[in-house]
């Protein structure tokens, strides 16, 4: 099948037609059955972008308020195409904040071209905000190719190995689909002026080189493969905590068949999800609506400069271009060569002996009061790129930070509560009461469970003080998440879903109607195949998880899809489900940490697997790409992505010197796989009997349940009381679950992603509106990406062939603190003494 038909728009209903998508359709699902000369023409083929895009430190929440957001100061185009991107981030504003984003005509940019605008006036989806960003209409292109599979592949590979490379460092770093959407245009151009006009066979089916102009929806299709394959694998964890912490090794076999059920389990319950999560109009997934607007943007006819503002002048990608370079060299210096710029603590070099010095200022396992850095790294490492969320969020973010973990943290440090003279102020290990770390191997069986009589002989579990705090501010997060979405939203969340059970299918739906769907069997099928590869990674190996406890796990991320399915839906917020289910397993069967992880993860990541999976099938439908490419193009990835991540991960274990220790020189210290083992070793092999029930040392922690339930109401009444107060603006799930990722995260990382926040998404918004609106999302990739690559230059060049650092004050200054070794302790005791209760 050689021929395309043009790319006429179906904007109708009345004018679709049944289409085939199939592996036989010669990696272009959408093309004639007859044979002939190919004619594709996509409608679109010159550059142009307009970068739109938000990530996950966002959460896709919408700030603008008078004292935040304020972003008046400009003209009214500006107004309005700045104020469509932060309406796509939350389109659930307050009334009187409301943005009219239907408005389609020629000059404002929720048209998309000429030929839109002249649409406007025809069937559009009944939601504003879908109107703003999708279109109303289909294109006739193929996006099943062979260029898109190559490119879709080539950067699941690329993204997939950094990521899991960089997981293991401190401050961890991540590329996210948003730099695969921008890398993958250049890239489709490319492909599409230099490989020759020809077919080939591959595996018996034949197919185009170069199809053509590369188009929308084959950068769809590999922006979807970026989205499932790019984040990493939370078994991972799991299997650095065995290996590193543990000293249990199950072998490669296990590895792969863990990370595959994991990841994969939850494609069974996204496609049972679909009819209620993806068909309806009402199911809008606001997060999918950033991503959409940059597609449709990025394929807009003209790109005209702007002289007015710097690099105005240039095209967008030349400025992408020069930033990822400028960034990647200039990371050498922080990175490398002068690493005091990295966490300019100087207070802690004056007094490198000083435990309250260090505590205080030092921006390792310390409070960063003085929160300076010259290093991107620790900028968006952890949180992202400060120049994506919107200033609200990242102000929400901002005053938990201050008020949690600055002010109460340091109240509860130098009040010696859970016994903190004797701790460390910031980290993510757990201790025993001698100080020391907590040796697990002490109250271990042979068959990895708790020894009870040796538990008891041995120590009670103690934590820093932000890591303690950290678990009351999740459970504070939890019941505010609950407590929010009820006041803001149930209304709502209640239309929407008895919408989606009797409303008529709107343009979208019909428009995808001409396209075969995914049978129900095959994701029922690839259900039962991952459930089988997940039995086997628990009962074939000895994990100490029971199989009726792994069926719980299971169903318990099936049962809570649907519920949290719809408030991430309409809300983009998501209520996850590790902690509930670190609750139920530390309750139901203590003292097994290994099934703990696995219970947690096969719980808590299925569900969350599952609703990203949906996200990107709601994604597929705006941009209307045939249902089984998109089945293909997730599975595929997502195997890909595992087998990759899994290789990574065991040739870092076994390349880098002194991985996952805290004073590793490149910072390879493993902080999620440390986390991840403290939290077992909490949860899993101690049990939260023994930690938080009433009466033990961290019991006070669950009146956080409390605080994050009351938390919500006072504001919603605060901002009755005083409607123009900055109260309504005050997001209680962002307070206390904004910095969810400290420890190992600090408030260094979080400060000055915030002071940078300030500057880019208020500052620069407010008074060099044109700029911020033409390149900032642009820069925040630039930065990203150019991070990486010099992140990556350093460990292949520098680290794998053990060449140190230049030794100079520059460099050797970090090294002496006690904040750099982990020893910022007020109390040392001597030998043979103990701290704590007589009796635990």
């Amino acid at each position: 099948m050689d021929n395309t038909r043009s790319p006429e728009p179906s904007g109708t209903a009345a004018e679709e037609r049944i289409e085939d998508d199939h592996w036989d359709s010669d990696f272009g699902s959408d093309f004639d059955e007859n044979p002939g000369e190919m004619r594709h023409r996509p409608r679109h083929s010159g550059e142009h972008t307009h970068p739109r895009s938000g990530n996950g430190a966002a959460n896709g929440r919408k700030g603008n308020s008078s004292e935040w957001t304020e972003s008046n100061v400009r003209n009214d185009n500006d107004y309005e195409e700045g104020e469509e991107y932060e309406q796509l981030l939350d389109p659930n504003l307050p009334d009187e904040e409301t943005i009219e984003l239907h408005r389609m005509d020629s000059g404002s940019l929720a048209s998309f071209d000429d030929e839109t605008a002249s649409k406007a006036g025809e069937e559009n989806s009944p939601y504003e905000e879908v109107r703003a960003a999708v279109r109303n209409y289909d294109e006739d292109l193929p996006c099943n190719t062979l260029r898109a599979w190559t490119i879709g592949l080539t950067l699941v590979l690329v993204g997939a190995s950094m990521n899991t490379l960089f997981s293991l460092r401190q401050p961890s770093i991540g590329l996210g689909a948003l730099i695969a959407q921008i890398i993958a245009w250049p890239l489709g151009r490319a492909w599409e002026n230099v490989v020759p006009d020809r077919q080939i066979r591959i595996f018996g089916l034949r197919c185009d080189l170069n199809p053509g102009p590369f188009n929308i929806k084959e950068h769809s299709i590999i922006v979807v493969m970026a989205s499932v394959s790019f984040s990493v694998a939370y078994a991972t964890d799991i299997i650095l905590a065995q290996l590193v912490f543990y000293k249990q090794n199950f072998g490669i076999i296990f590895q792969l068949v863990l990370t595959i059920s994991t990841q994969s389990l939850g494609y069974g319950i996204a496609g049972m999800m679909r009819k209620f999560l993806v068909y309806p109009a009402s199911m809008i997934w606001p997060g999918n609506l950033v991503a959409v607007a940059l597609m449709n943007a990025m394929y807009e006819k003209h790109q005209a400069p702007d002289p007015s503002v710097i690099g105005g002048r240039m095209p967008r990608y030349r400025w992408f271009g020069i930033v990822t370079f400028v960034s990647a060299i200039y990371y050498f210096i922080p990175g490398y060569f002068a690493q005091c710029l990295s966490v300019f603590a100087f207070a802690t070099w004056m007094a490198p002996d000083s435990p309250v010095v260090n505590q205080l200022f030092g921006g390792i396992t310390g409070l960063s009061l003085l929160p300076i850095t010259f290093d991107w790294t620790q900028i968006a490492g952890y949180i992202g790129s400060p120049l994506i969320p919107p200033w609200h969020a990242i102000a929400n973010t901002t005053i938990g930070v201050v008020l949690f973990y600055i002010i109460l943290s340091t109240f509860f440090h130098y009040t010696g509560v859970w016994y903190a003279p004797y701790l460390p102020m910031s980290d993510s290990s757990t201790y025993d009461n001698t100080g020391a770390i907590y040796n697990v191997s002490k109250i271990l069986t042979k068959e990895f469970r708790l020894d009870e009589e040796a538990y008891k002989a041995y120590s009670p579990v103690f934590i820093s003080t932000t890591f303690a705090l950290s678990y009351g501010l999740s459970f504070a997060a939890i019941t505010a998440l609950i407590v929010y979405t009820y006041l803001h939203h149930s209304k709502t969340i209640w239309a929407q879903y008895q919408n989606s059970t009797t409303e008529k299918p709107d343009i979208h739906m019909k428009l995808m109607q001409k396209y075969k769907e995914a049978p129900s069997w095959w994701y029922f099928s690839l259900f039962g195949i991952v459930l089988a590869l997940g039995f086997i990674s628990v009962l074939a190996y000895p994990t100490n998880l029971t199989w009726w406890a792994f069926l719980l796990a299971v169903g318990i991320s099936f049962v809570f899809s649907l519920p949290i399915g719809i408030i991430q839906a309409v809300t983009n917020h998501q209520i996850g489900l590790n902690v509930l289910t670190e609750f139920v397993y530390g309750y139901i069967q203590p003292g097994r940490p290994l099934a703990l992880m696995l219970f947690k993860t096969y719980g808590y990541i299925t569900m969350s697997q599952a609703l990203s999976f949906v996200s990107d099938l709601k994604f597929g439908h705006y941009m209307k790409i045939p249902p089984r490419t998109m089945f293909m193009a997730q599975v595929v990835a997502t195997t890909f992505s595992c087998f990759i991540q899994i290789a990574v991960l065991n040739f870092a274990l076994g390349n880098i010197e002194g991985v996952c220790d805290l004073t590793q020189p490149q910072r390879f210290t493993c902080p999620g796989g440390r986390v991840f083992f403290s939290a077992s070793v909490i949860w899993g092999l101690i049990g939260p009997s023994r930690v938080f029930s009433p009466g033990q040392i961290y019991s006070g922690l669950l009146i956080f349940f409390v605080i994050g339930a009351v938390a919500p109401v006072i504001f919603w009444f605060a901002a009755k009381r005083w409607p123009r107060s900055p109260a309504k603006y005050l997001m209680a799930p962002l307070i206390f679950g904004g910095a969810g990722s400290i420890p190992p995260a600090t408030p260094l990382n979080y400060l000055s992603w915030g002071i940078v926040g300030y500057v880019f998404q208020y500052l620069v918004k407010k008074y060099h509106f044109r700029w911020w609106s033409r390149l900032n999302y642009l820069t925040s990739a630039g930065l990203d990406l150019g991070l990486a690559l010099g992140t990556l230059v350093i460990f292949f060049v520098f680290t794998l062939n053990e060449i140190e650092a230049p030794r100079w004050w520059g460099n050797n200054v970090v090294t002496t603190t006690m904040d750099y070794q982990g020893k910022a302790v007020q109390v040392v005791l001597p030998a043979g003494e103990t701290f704590g209760p007589q009796v635990w």
